[in-house]
């Protein structure tokens, strides 16, 4: 109860500071899990910064509108207004990409490339740092958080709006899920 009422204190302040156009006192809110400049160092935690501004703005406005299921996120964007989401967004996407290093075999490697070509690469591209528009770049992002984010579009109960993910996701074998993952988090350009 106590630290939710912190939290709600925090995001007040921080809500009021977005307001008067601080959008970096807004955005230190998001260094706790996404890092600093929106660089995660959290397996379980996805970076944040680079990635598109449209993308950023869809998917918290999603979780702020109930469209997209997130334990935390889903909590943290309803205290935020329309324009500060999408002053977060913008802040965000301004931010470098800077791709995890994450090591895998070349077995891993060549499991995960053939997964990919089946599923994933029309849309991310052969290494996920050219997408297509309004797709986030995915080179080195966490693999822990890509396996969780594919575990929750394939399953019914969670809700993921974007329809053409959620049927790749769908469609890919249980085992290509993590070679896809740990494929794309070992890209680093």
């Amino acid at each position: 109860m106590k630290k939710t009422a912190l939290s709600l204190v925090f995001l007040a302040l921080a809500g009021s500071a977005a307001a008067r156009g601080d959008v970096d006192v807004l955005a230190r809110t998001c260094n706790g899990c996404h890092g600093l400049k929106g660089v995660s160092v959290g397996l379980s935690m996805p970076s944040i910064g680079g990635l598109p501004r449209d993308y950023l703005r869809n998917i918290m406005k999603q979780w702020k509108y109930d469209e997209r299921t997130a334990i935390t996120m889903s909590r943290i964007v309803k205290g935020l207004s329309d324009d500060e989401i999408d002053a977060l967004a913008a802040h965000f996407a301004k931010q470098p990409w800077v791709p995890a290093k994450q090591p895998a075999t070349p077995e891993l490697l060549a499991k995960g490339r053939s997964a990919i070509s089946e599923n994933c690469e029309d849309c991310h591209g052969f290494t996920g740092s050219d997408p297509d528009v309004g797709v986030p770049k995915i080179n080195g992002q966490w693999a822990k958080y890509m396996e969780l984010e594919l575990a929750k579009y394939r399953s019914k109960e969670f809700k993921m709006p974007h329809r053409k993910m959620k049927k790749a996701a769908q469609d890919m074998k249980p085992a290509d899920v993590s070679a896809a993952a740990r494929y794309f988090g070992a890209q680093s350009k």
